[in-house]
């Protein structure tokens, strides 16, 4: 088995990174969510946060090396001029094209948020770190943001995957 240069790219770009991103989200969210005084101990708060900083910083350098790649490596390729690329096979069918005028469209905007918003959650549980046991509203809004950072990583992916999945059908 062997993968072309485009193909190792992609494999990279949604599965490798993304997939890290996507698979870690439970292990964030449940940190985050049991952050509390009466779930958790002292010493289990001080080994809890400890791993969970490590989490969110490698799950937003994951958010980041997803949208770089793709923005940088595999968009390009998906709009090259020529009759071979993605875009160009999907607008050639009146049938697939809403998949490039809505779906990509959409895709490339909607995926920069998730890195910015990992990389916000990171930031609050690497300043507050402990402190975020005694500011619940903080945890929350961190607990929200990581969710959201998600869902739009999660429609980002799905919808690359349509994409992907539709343009090589055709």
């Amino acid at each position: 088995m062997t993968l072309t240069h485009h193909e190792f790219w992609n494999v990279l770009h949604g599965m490798v990174l993304g997939g890290v991103f996507l698979l870690a989200f439970a292990g964030g969210l449940e940190a985050l969510y049991s952050l509390r005084p009466e779930v958790v101990s002292g010493r289990g708060i001080r080994d809890r946060v400890g791993r969970m900083k490590v989490g969110v910083v490698a799950m937003a350098v994951a958010a980041w090396g997803t949208v770089l790649t793709g923005t940088w490596v595999v968009y390009p390729w998906y709009r090259e001029e020529v009759a071979t690329s993605a875009k160009t096979v999907l607008l050639s069918d009146p049938s697939t094209a809403g998949w490039h005028t809505f779906g990509m469209e959409w895709k490339e905007h909607l995926a920069w948020m998730s890195p910015i918003l990992a990389t916000v959650v990171a930031f609050i549980v690497v300043y507050y770190g402990m402190s975020l046991v005694r500011h619940d509203r903080i945890r929350k809004t961190a607990i929200t943001l990581f969710a959201l950072a998600f869902l739009f990583a999660v429609i980002a992916g799905a919808l690359g995957a349509l994409i992907n999945k539709t343009a090589s059908a055709n």
